[in-house]
Parts: C-alpha cells; structure tokens; sequence
C-alpha cells in the first residue's frame, strides 16, 4: 500500500502510517507493504500483473497410460502366481545331427530350439525329410531302439546310404529333420506292435507363470496448505480443476503411479534369487532386501517376455522404403512360421510410424490391399477414433498407432537417444483371443493375448487401492495435522502365446 501526503512543513521521511510524507512522488519499494521478503518475489505486491490464471500444460497429455487398455483386458487373480499352460506344436520337426555313412540320426532340440532327447517323437517306419547344408534327402526310419533313445537309425529312399547321394560328402553334419508319414510292408504289425517298439505320440505343451508385484505411492500436504488459495488455476490430469495447489500436486501424483503401473508391466524383469551383487543395505542380496524368505523377486513385463519367448527384428528403420518392404515380408514369413494370427496392432514410436507410412506410400493401393478395419468390426469411425490407422500385407491385417510411451523425452523417448542400438521402437501384438487351459476351473478357455491380472478376494481388492490417513481431508484417522494419500497396487501381465508378438529394436 503507498502512502503519500507531500505537504508542507513535513520533513519527507518515510515509515509507519503517521509518519511525514516523502515530499517527492516516487515508487518505491519502501512505499509498499512487502509480504513476500523481496528477493524478487515482491513485484506482485508492487506492481499489478497481468496475470493468466490458467496453467500452460507445455508438455501436452502428459500421462502415457493406456496401452494396455486398448490391447488387452485386466483379471482378478487370487494367488501367488498366475500359471498357464500353451500347447505345443501338433507336427513333428527337430535338429541334431545325421552320420550320412550309416545313418545314424541323433536328435538334439525341437524346431524351436528347446533341448531334448528322449522325448523326441520319431518311430519306426517314420517317413521323414533330412535336409543338411549340402541337400535334402527323403528317408525311412528303420531302426528307432539305437540303445540310446536320441539316435535312430534312417536310410533313403533312392540310395543304400546317404552319402551315396551325389551333394552328400561322408561324415557328421547339423541337420533339420520333418516327419512328414510313414510306410509299413503288408502283414507287418501296426505301429502299437510291442515288438515294433510302439511309443504312442503324447500332445505337447509348455507351462508358464509370472508373479505379481506391490508398487506403491503417496503423497501428504499439512493442513494449513490445504486451505491456501493460489493465483493459478489449476488443471490436473484426471479433471481437477480450482486453485487449490494440493488438487494439483495430489492429481499429478496419482497419474504418475498410474502411468507406473503401465510403465511397470511393460519394462519389468524378473530377477533371479542369490544373483544380484550385494546392494550394501545390510549385506543383502536384491531378493533378501525385498523378501526375507528370499523368494524370487521382480515380474515378466511385455518386453522381456517377447525378448525370451518372442520375436526380434531390427528392420523397418527407414532407410529406404524398398528395403524396409523386404524387411516388413521378412516380419511376415516369420509369423508365417508361428500362429500366423491375421489380425495384429503396431505399437511404434514416430520414427517407425513415418517408416511405415513411407514404405506403404512407395506400394500402389493394390500392392498394399487397401484399408481393413476387421478387428474394429470394420468401423473405420472407431479404428481412427482410437488413433489406429489399417493396411493389409499378405494375409495379415495391421493396426498401427503411435506409443507415445516410446516417443516422450521424460520416458522411454531418453532412453533410446542414448542408447539408439539397445532402444525399442515397438511392438507388434496380435490381436483377438487365444485358448488356454484354466487348470483350476479345469477346461479350456477363451483369454486375451495379452492382459494384466492383479490381486482381488472379497475382502480387499488391489488392483488399484487409494486411501487417506492423518486429520485433513474429512477422513480422520489419526492427530496428525496432514493428508496422506496412499496408493497401491499388486498386479503382473500375462503374454500368451509371445511366439506371435515382435519386439522391434
């Protein structure tokens, strides 16, 4: 507040309200009442501002939740872990290595590279294909019982040995072989004969589980700053909106714990127990520190599940169109080689999504199939309404969309800027449901590729708990003069059947 009163006969000092005048009219800090202690934070209370009351949200949406929402669905689950069984492959098809001189087939992994030996299906009177470096050759099994139950014995159809066969040179050498039938003399015994070795053909399958984790979060502001008004009006991620600063502060955190929850399910590993180095807090290893029953630790994100069980391309990186089409076919053939699931979504940072465009730009729209929108019940309004766009290649419908988790500077947008050879560009996720094996409800069932289970009974339900301790906020639970806002969760993803999704590096 400025005081002047310039008249005459006053001296001009300045100070409490009854004080003389200064006799000059000036603008003064000493005129003003400062609330503030100066420093430069007094110029408010000197000067009236022109003040805009809104905040400028500079760095846009800045929440990067939803993904999982749009790719897959969210279960309750009441365990320690969750386990689900995926059926193996129905024909049979190994590598090992074939002694082209006497035949000798030893078999060391199925196709996709599990170990095995005696767990092999190959019997007698198998027809099958051999084909090594130098040739394929077709072959008859005619020995299965080598004493070691890995090796059998084979013998082509067109020659007595197979290094008789002009490609074929004499030795041990890696090989691929496919059953592809079998051949019995007449009168011979079937082939679940005793004495022909019988070994019936068991379905194979593969279980897998992951483990929920608790995250946490929280946030507290004393009782008099819940009551302070601002001059900025504020406007937090989940609609708050006033000048109130703590609406704000307790929004912004709560739309960072759940854009954690989904940043989790996607980054998270799991650890192994007693291999982490000492972390110095109390000369406990990781898995000490977070259980002391030293149970394992972490959980299967969506990234590490398609780098173990998955697919791993580094191509599409716009280079040049042309070679990013021979790039996105070689992406084809090798789900031609899985589930071949026709409908799948394109999750992709921008520098991937101009590629793509670049690349289906560079196609007439014959060569590129046109638009389909099958997965959206064809409905172009909602396929572009959820910021997908569609294009057809082969047989294999595409729904691509921006992952702006991948672009952001404050998220994973740093990371591959620093790191561009190790960083992720996307992910490819098939779209629909697959058929897994419930084994507590004991039958089939119809799941989500991909979905998160989190810990719900019907006393408590985690999968995404806030409450509010302390005197403030009308909630009174103890005399603490605070609000504490409190959040947890217990959740963990489920990728089924990762040998159809493609992780793009």
């Amino acid at each position: 507040m400025a005081i002047t009163n310039p008249g005459p006969g006053h001296s001009g000092t300045t100070g409490s309200l009854n004080s003389v005048a200064a006799p000059v009219r000036a603008t003064l800090s000493s005129n003003y009442i400062d609330f503030t202690s100066g420093a430069g934070n007094d110029w408010a209370q000197q000067y009236l501002p022109d003040l805009i009351e809104a905040e400028a949200e500079v760095f846009g949406p800045r929440t990067i939740s939803g993904f999982l929402s749009q790719v897959g669905a969210e279960e309750s689950m009441t365990s320690d872990q969750v386990i689900w069984t995926e059926q193996g492959r129905l024909h049979l098809s190994y590598t090992g290595t074939i002694n082209t001189a006497n035949g000798d087939l030893t078999i060391q992994k199925d196709i996709d590279g599990n170990d095995l030996t005696t767990t092999h299906g190959i019997r007698l009177n198998d027809q099958v294909i051999i084909a090594t470096s130098e040739g394929v050759i077709k072959c008859l099994v005619t020995d299965a019982l080598k004493g070691t139950a890995d090796v059998v014995t084979v013998r082509p159809y067109e020659k007595d040995n197979i290094d008789d066969a002009a490609a074929f040179s004499t030795g041990t050498v890696a090989c691929t072989v496919l059953v592809y039938g079998s051949e019995f003399g007449k009168g011979t015994p079937g082939q679940g004969s005793a004495a022909e070795g019988a070994k019936a053909i068991e379905p194979q399958h593969k279980s897998f589980s992951n483990k929920p984790i608790i995250m946490k979060d929280y946030y507290e502001i004393n009782g008099s700053d819940v009551s302070q008004i601002g001059w900025v009006e504020i406007a937090g991620e989940d609609g708050q909106n006033g000048y109130l600063w703590y609406l704000k502060a307790e929004g912004d955190t709560r739309s960072r714990f759940t854009d954690y929850l989904e940043m989790t399910m996607m980054e998270a590993v799991k650890g192994v127990p007693g291999a982490a180095a000492a972390t110095g807090v109390g000369d406990s290893d990781i898995d000490e520190f977070l259980s002391a029953s030293g149970d394992s630790f972490g959980t299967e994100g969506l990234f590490a599940a398609i780098e173990t069980r998955g697919n791993v391309t580094t191509g599409v990186n716009g280079v040049n169109p042309g070679t990013d089409l021979a790039e996105f076919d070689a992406i084809l053939a090798e789900f031609d080689k899985q589930g071949a699931i026709e409908e799948n979504m394109l999750f992709v940072n921008r520098s991937t999504s101009l590629a793509i465009d670049d690349m289906l730009a560079s196609m007439n729209s014959y060569g590129a199939g046109g638009t389909s929108y099958g997965v959206f019940n064809n409905d172009e309004d909602m396929a572009l309404n959820l910021g997908f766009s569609g294009f057809r290649r082969g047989s294999y419908d595409f729904y691509k969309s921006d992952m702006r988790y991948l672009n952001d500077k404050a998220t994973r947008g740093s990371i591959n800027d620093r790191a561009a050879g190790f960083g992720i560009r996307g992910v490819v996720i098939p779209a629909g449901v697959s058929t897994v094996y419930d084994q507590t409800l004991g039958r089939n069932l119809k799941r989500p590729f991909l979905h998160v289970r989190y810990r719900a009974s019907q006393m408590d339900d985690r999968k995404m708990k806030t409450w509010i301790t302390g005197s403030v906020g009308g909630n009174i639970t103890s005399d603490l003069d605070a609000m504490q806002v409190n959040y947890l969760s217990e959740r963990c993803l489920v990728v089924q059947g990762a040998n159809n999704f493609m992780l793009m590096k």
